[in-house]
């Protein structure tokens, strides 16, 4: 993986975790994020549509939907890492989602996206794998990879999640009252 990024600082600990880009002016990068998996319920892509929406008031936002190849294991995962990365630019700031990820706060992951934003990449992709998990490119590639729970996420549920604290996020960041 790419360069590590430190994602948080402990202000005091009485009053919890602050985010160090709280109420300042941070770069927002495009955000694309490439999902593995089948075709989604009108429930859910309402809901994904909904945060796609409020993110926009902050950055623009992409989200691409990748099929699923299915086919034995190995060969789907291989394929379907082939089609992430032919989605993937060189200047991308890649965040790879993953259940062995690094668990992250929410003030860590707006720490993340105000750090993205100083790495000289042009866009910030997040990515969801397919139920197999991510192939070996991906995880080469990506240069951070995150947890969003300790549980393992249907990759439907992960996204919808990954929508909502890249939301909190920014709300985190421009000091707005969404995050308590």
């Amino acid at each position: 993986m790419g360069t590590a990024i430190q994602l948080c600082v402990t202000s005091n600990p009485a009053q919890g975790r602050k985010c160090k880009y709280e109420g300042q002016s941070v770069r927002a990068l495009p955000i694309r994020i490439l999902s593995v998996g089948k075709k989604r319920s009108r429930g859910l892509q309402l809901m994904v549509d909904e945060y796609a929406d409020k993110l926009r008031y902050y950055c623009n936002v992409e989200d691409a939907q990748i099929r699923p190849n299915p086919r034995n294991a190995r060969a789907q995962v291989d394929a379907e890492d082939e089609a992430v990365m032919n989605l993937i630019r060189s200047d991308d700031w890649v965040v790879m989602l993953d259940e062995r990820g690094q668990d992250i706060e929410s003030e860590q992951m707006a720490e993340l996206v105000g750090d993205a934003g100083n790495t000289g990449a042009s866009r910030l992709s997040f990515c969801i794998g397919g139920p197999y998990g991510h192939g070996r490119k991906m995880r080469q590639r990506a240069n951070l990879s995150i947890k969003l729970s300790s549980l393992v996420l249907n990759h439907q549920i992960a996204l919808l999640v990954l929508m909502e604290q890249l939301y909190r996020s920014w709300t985190i960041l421009k000091g707005q009252k969404y995050h308590h």
